[in-house]
């Protein structure tokens, strides 16, 4: 499907874009507790209402 040539492109770009992510990410770590305090409220929120779209789909599904 794909040849040997884009397989390592994909693998040396995904490893790029993973360092170059994790340095940015390290980098802003002061900003990111500073101005995001709280966020992971919000994150909790949406993972719980997706469960909870999933547990109605599968209970009224039926």
């Amino acid at each position: 499907m794909f040849s040997t040539g884009q397989l390592i492109f994909a693998a040396l770009f995904l490893i790029a874009f993973v360092a170059i992510i994790t340095f940015s990410y390290r980098k802003d770590t002061k900003l990111h507790k500073k101005y995001y305090k709280g966020s992971i409220y919000v994150l909790i929120g949406f993972i719980a209402f997706i469960i909870l779209l999933f547990f109605l789909k599968s209970w009224l599904g039926h």
